[in-house]
């Protein structure tokens, strides 16, 4: 069989040198010249696999992806035993990102021409990208031996031993390869990377002596070019080895960076000291030898107590706010951790406020208003931290109406309101700061934010539309291209408050799409990094890569569209009211037919002819598939929610193992899929963090009902209910065990609510449950609005006739704010927010005055 296709793919000695031709002109990428060289060729040879495939291939990059994939396969057909016909459907899967396929296609290459360079690099890249360490190391070592004299090859193959976890085969790869070079010039960048890397290993192995040795051999030999590299890694190994010397190397450190906390840490290590009170001593010393450095300051404010605290915070806040700085308090707040910290803060501040307070009636020429100014709105933010938002809210208006030209007393009035539950009111106060330089991007961004917390989708839409691209089919496909997160997001949570689940879960989806895109993207760094010999940059990339889904952008949409996915496997009448359009207003649809024929007019204008080259490569990567989906009903209405959701989730499982929200929702899918010891497991996990979770309670309560359901027992089903009987034993009734969890957190807002839904589920009556809602209304409850509103949601859907009851004790009891008003006063709200303010200029080119 291989004789007959070899004879098949002989050519005469004419079209042999066209062949040879043809794959010159696709690596200078003269594309159209190559599909006339093919033609010519297939002229006489119709029947030629080899070229046939490579014709496809070049139409591929020419962006007739579909004609070409049909001529790649079709020669493939004709000649299964070409190393070429192999490589080039490699190429068509690689761009397709089907990584596992392409790697497959070029072991089949590897089987006819097991030499080939381009295909074993190809080939490693893949492997790299599919973490397939051992298949590496053999790949690298087969490069390695074809072309000795590249030096790439030599730290090739040592990363591909590191990240297999055999170091001392690195080390021993990297000194065979610098015992054989030769007259290497001075400040060879790419050696001293390769150094660099030497002596990462060594430390990682524990040869510290070897490590230093060879760090201040080439140092001194002009070898190692990074002088920043050299001091870290010098004084690393110092500390290591427990020299004097180390010390020094640290203390020389933070004079080249005063500002990084790592230097202080190892400085106070060296001389037998940790982050402690002891510390506070050397700390002092070195603030008043670098009194520009803020970072030894700070860290002695952590560290001091009572007295020494008090005497150190003065004068760093005093500093602060002379300057102005607006992260002052963000700088400072984790010391609230500490009530006695805390009070020594609100004094300092408040004394301070008084003086400036004096100095301003006494018409002293000494004072500094712009100090007054920030201290009002540190003092805003401090209260506004401990919930007071009322007295917030009074010291930020008197702020405003001293300085009404500073952008950030407005936007912290927005956050202000936003916390005590008025999103609208927040919007307007975020817009009237977006006002004073409607130039800047930032605050156009704050804005259209605030204005999705508060359901105004479209006119945040408006606001975004300012910065995006204006050939855009809207403000929101642009952010989207440009993987905006913070817009997805924020449209995404908006939509579902909205009721919208279709249109949230679609932004929601978009987000991962992004993920999946960021790790499609370190493909070519696999190649380039090491061309470049950038060794530490790429492995932390790659380390950084491994944990892309730890990301909380990631973690919260996969949470909150696998909670999507499971309320419509529940009540599949979501996707069919989602469907219906019965949601959209008339406004909405006014929009979205907009937004549809500015797409039309997009895609008309890529249609039309380009004065660009022919030749232009458009790359293998097929084109983005038309949005047939626009409103995301078919993704809610999907066949397998539960599949879908549990794709989302199964990265959580390893990355985000901290986080109770993401076990309690594997917890809800895998329940739903009858995964049991799945289930299981993921309430252990959320046990183990926190057993006191009153979600976690519901989801007890739902397994012992399911435990009690199964039917027959299985083994599976056995381990399930054992496993279940070591949280709570099947002697303790459910009623029981509700009553007491809730007697127990009777001050939690959201326990109550919890033992509320549970009731329901165990089928106390629609009284007995309205009364445990009503619970969150009592005195010593710390109800917060984002709980107050879950619990309104919940009766809601019971369709309780006491929901206009609670809605009017919560909006009594949240004073500031707008989420409980009735539907009539919210729509006027609504219209005063998005009114023009009289005193204002309405183009948003108003110039700050400070």
């Amino acid at each position: 069989m291989a004789s007959k296709a070899a004879s098949k793919r002989a050519l005469t000695p004419k079209e042999a040198s066209l062949f040879k031709e043809l794959l010159t002109l696709y690596e200078t990428k003269q594309l159209k010249k190559g599909v006339k060289t093919a033609d010519q060729i297939l002229k006489k040879f119709p029947d030629h696999g080899e070229t046939l495939c490579m014709k496809g291939l070049i139409l591929a990059h020419m962006g007739q992806r579909d004609e070409g994939k049909e001529l790649v396969k079709k020669g493939m057909r004709l000649d299964l035993t070409s190393h070429i016909v192999w490589h080039v459907f490699g190429l068509i899967q690689k761009g397709e990102k089907n990584y596992e396929e392409a790697l497959k296609s070029y072991t089949q290459a590897l089987r006819f021409d097991k030499d080939n360079m381009n295909i074993l690099r190809d080939a490693a890249h893949l492997q790299t990208q599919l973490r397939l360490y051992d298949g590496l190391v053999e790949t690298r070592h087969t490069l390695l031996k074809l072309r000795p004299t590249l030096r790439q090859h030599w730290t090739g193959l040592a990363v591909a031993h590191y990240l297999n976890g055999n170091l001392e085969q690195a080390k021993n790869v990297l000194e065979k390869y610098e015992s054989i070079l030769k007259n290497v010039p001075d400040y060879d960048v790419e050696h001293s990377e390769t150094l660099l890397y030497h002596v990462r290993i060594l430390e990682e192995l524990g040869e510290y002596s070897e490590a230093l040795n060879l760090l201040d051999t080439n140092a001194k030999e002009r070898a190692i070019v990074d002088k920043t590299a050299i001091m870290e890694f010098r004084a690393r190994l110092l500390s290591k080895l427990e020299l004097s010397e180390a010390e020094h190397a640290w203390r020389v450190l933070i004079d080249h960076n005063s500002e990084n906390h790592e230097y202080y840490k190892g400085y106070l290590s060296c001389k037998g000291l940790s982050l402690d009170e002891k510390s506070l001593e050397a700390l002092k010393d070195l603030s008043s030898q670098l009194p520009k450095a803020s970072v030894p300051r700070r860290l002695a404010l952590t560290l001091a107590s009572e007295d020494d605290f008090k005497n150190l915070a003065r004068p760093y806040i005093t500093s602060g706010l002379t300057k102005g700085i607006p992260s002052l308090f963000v700088d400072i707040k984790s010391l609230y951790s500490d009530q006695s910290k805390l009070q020594a803060i609100q004094d300092i501040v408040e004394d301070i406020r008084k003086e400036a307070e004096t100095q301003s009636q006494t018409s002293d020429k000494s004072a500094d208003p712009s100090m007054y100014v920030w201290t009002l709105y540190f003092l805003a933010q401090h209260y506004s931290f401990l919930s007071q938002h009322s007295h917030a809210l009074e010291i930020i208006e008197l702020a405003i109406s001293h300085t009404p030209t500073l952008p950030e007393l407005y936007m912290f009035k927005a956050r202000i309101l936003k916390r005590a539950g008025d999103l609208l009111g927040a919007s307007r106060s975020m817009e009237d700061a977006r006002l004073l330089d409607g130039q800047d991007r930032f605050l156009n961004t704050k804005s259209a934010k605030y204005r999705l917390r508060a359901g105004l989708v479209d006119e945040a839409s408006t606001l975004l539309g300012m910065f995006t691209k204006k050939d855009a089919p809207s403000p929101g496909a642009d952010l989207e291209d440009m993987q905006s997160l913070l817009y997805l997001l924020e449209e995404a949570d908006a939509h579902r408050r909205n009721g919208k689940p279709n249109l949230a879960l679609k932004k929601y989806l978009a987000v991962q799409k992004i993920f999946n895109e960021i790790e499609d993207d370190q493909y070519d760094f696999h190649g380039y990094c090491l061309r470049k010999f950038n060794i530490n940059i790429y492995l932390n990339l790659l380390s950084w890569e491994d944990n892309l889904r730890s990301q909380p952008a990631y973690i919260k949409t996969a949470i909150r569209a696998s909670e999507i996915f499971v309320a419509v496997h529940d009540d599949p009448k979501i996707a069919t009211a989602a469907s219906s359009g019965s949601q959209l207003t008339d406004a909405e649809k006014k929009a979205k037919k907009k937004a549809k024929k500015a797409a039309q007019k997009v895609q008309e204008e890529v249609k039309k002819p380009t004065a660009t080259s022919s030749n232009e490569d458009k790359g293998l990567e097929p084109p983005t598939p038309k949005d047939d989906d626009p409103d995301g009903f078919k993704v809610l209405a999907c066949s397998d929610p539960l599949e879908q959701a549990a794709k989302l989730l199964q990265p959580l499982t390893k990355l985000a193992k901290n986080n109770i929200e993401a076990w309690i929702a594997v917890y809800d899918v895998a329940i739903r899929r009858k995964k049991l010891l799945q289930a299981i497991q993921a309430l252990n996990h959320a046990r183990a963090l926190d057993a006191e979770n009153p979600e976690l309670h519901l989801r007890i309560i739902h397994a012992r009902k399911t435990a009690s359901s199964i039917q027959p027992p299985s083994s599976v089903g056995s381990v399930f209910t054992e496993q279940l009987n070591e949280i709570l034993t099947s002697e303790v009734s459910l009623d029981t065990y509700n009553s007491q969890f809730l007697q127990k957190h009777s001050t939690s807002p959201g326990a109550i609510l919890a033992c509320a839904k549970a009731s329901q589920e165990l089928g106390a009556t629609r009284e007995e449950v309205e009364n445990t809602v009503f619970g969150i209304l009592g005195e010593e409850v710390k109800l917060d609005v984002e709980t107050a509103i879950a619990s309104l949601s919940f009766l809601d859907s019971l369709k309780s006739p006491r929901k206009d009851e609670l809605r009017a004790s919560l909006d009594k009891k949240f004073e500031l704010s707008t989420l409980f008003k009735p539907a009539t006063e919210l729509a006027a709200l609504k219209e005063s927010v998005l009114a023009p303010p009289a005193s204002r200029e309405t183009d948003g080119q108003v110039d700050t005055v400070i």
